[in-house]
């Protein structure tokens, strides 16, 4: 193991929308994580009321802006022989690249640990991420990474409309959206090309409709790799998935179905060369179970704080051991004090996310929920079955509701309505839709939610019934 006795940990800087709580804790994991090792922690995050700048989290603390003069400047002092960009979310991986460019790591001897900057271009960059799944023969949506709005307007005219456009190195689909005509493009592709770090955006092919499903997956340098957790969308395609609801493990997949996503998922991380944790999500058709690939997070993500505290596996701690060169075998499992990490979670419980939303208190905002994120948190619950699960879920959300219940719509069209454009209550619009006699069949053809969560939500809605309990 080559020498990596100080380290330099890169933090995701102030609280955005999209960017919170989750990177706090993956950093904070990290820096103790490599403490224990017997490593430097020298840490540079501009947000002071966090816990990872707390004096007893790392040994070196840094309450700077992030932006690379001023990291250059930490690295020139504190001679760092690694750093780790990758528990930072998008401002970590944006500085690394900066740097990199700049010539800063090559001129202080630093190697970047995780995720390589070669793998952080091909999983960021949306033509190098296209090109690289194309390579390896893995599906994706027919696209084009363009630089300007005229390259944007040929792609959507060659494509065919509706169009995803999501702009590169940008965090919680910032920048992103749905067009359906040449004037959304116009305004979508205009400001995501602003927003993204290198100009550039992805005029992607539609895939509305389709299913949505992520796989967590971890990966060391003697190339073990593992899936940690598998996570479902509830709502189909078209959503963020920080915006969706989402339940682990995957509820819908048949076994074909969850080894085939499985073994794409560990070809696409041995083909990045990440060696840490990795959060890949795909689009599966309902009807044919034809999938893409739709992005790759070469990082810590959102998604890896939700598996970390669904199966008990501390990814972010385990990752960053993994960044310094120790194999999962020689890990040992936290929770279990028994096992390696090398072995893969299995969890016989349901975990449910539900973003929570701040339209409460901006009344005036428009509720749609698509591409790009405005959730500003979200609540976890578990339980034995979905429903329990979603019942506590909705419970700890503080929006005044001790479980499921309608909206109190009795207009069956404004009802429809609701249910067809995604909006923060749309799940509340369909036990109304339920209550006024629309069909799991009707209800799947607005909202394109599978089924299986339908005839879930009808049962409670049923039950409700029969008790005679008001929802």
């Amino acid at each position: 193991m080559e020498k990596l006795d100080k380290i330099l940990i890169i933090g995701s800087g102030p609280i955005q929308i999209g960017q919170a709580a989750e990177f706090d804790y993956s950093g904070s994991q990290a820096c103790l994580s490599l403490r224990e090792e017997g490593k430097t922690v020298v840490l540079v995050n501009s947000n002071p009321a966090t816990i990872m700048t707390e004096p007893d989290i790392a040994d070196i603390i840094y309450i700077e802006p992030l932006i690379p003069e001023v990291v250059a400047k930490i690295i020139a002092k504190e001679k760092p022989d690694g750093v780790l960009p990758t528990m930072g979310g998008q401002t970590g991986l944006n500085l690394a690249s900066a740097l990199a460019v700049m010539g800063v790591f090559d001129k202080h001897n630093v190697k970047v640990l995780g995720t390589p900057i070669e793998a952080i271009k091909n999983g960021e960059d949306r033509d190098s991420f296209a090109n690289l799944m194309r390579g390896i023969n893995e599906p994706v949506p027919p696209s084009k990474a363009v630089n300007s709005f005229i390259e944007a307007k040929e792609a959507a005219d060659e494509i065919g409309y509706p169009v995803i456009v999501r702009p590169a190195y940008t965090l919680g689909g910032g920048g992103g959206g749905i067009a359906e005509n040449e004037e959304e493009l116009g305004r979508i592709a205009r400001h995501g090309l602003q927003l993204s770090m290198i100009n550039q955006v992805l005029i992607e092919q539609s895939l509305i409709g389709w299913y949505e499903f992520e796989y967590e997956v971890m990966r060391d340098s003697a190339d073990n790799c593992i899936t940690i957790c598998s996570m479902e969308n509830i709502d189909p395609m078209g959503i963020h998935t920080g915006e969706s609801i989402v339940v682990a493990p995957a509820q819908t997949l048949s076994d074909v179905d969850n080894q085939m996503l499985r073994s794409a998922s560990l070809k696409i991380i041995r083909a990045l060369g990440v060696e840490g944790g990795c959060n890949i999500q795909f689009a599966l058709h309902p009807e044919t179970r034809e999938y893409m690939v739709i992005e790759v997070n070469p990082r810590v993500s959102r998604s890896s704080a939700l598996a970390s505290k669904a199966t008990g596996y501390p990814i972010a701690r385990v990752a960053a051991k993994v960044a310094i060169g120790k194999t999962l075998d020689e890990i040992p499992n936290e929770v279990t004090k028994k096992t390696p990490s090398s072995f893969e979670p299995s969890i016989d419980y349901i975990v449910l996310k539900i973003p929570r939303w701040p339209f409460d208190k901006f009344r005036d905002i428009d509720r749609t929920i698509e591409t790009q994120m405005k959730a500003t948190g979200e609540v976890m619950s578990i339980g034995r079955t979905f429903e329990e699960a979603l019942q506590k879920a909705i419970n700890s959300l503080d929006i005044g509701r001790v479980g499921l219940g309608g909206m109190g719509e009795e207009d069956i069209d404004r009802i429809k309505a609701k249910i067809e454009v995604p909006n923060d209550e749309r799940l509340f619009y369909i036990v109304d839709g339920f209550k006024a006699g629309m069909t799991v069949d009707e209800i799947n053809q607005l909202s394109h939610i599978s089924p299986f969560f339908l005839e879930k939500i009808k049962g409670l809605v049923d039950v409700a019934k029969k008790f005679k309990i008001a929802i």
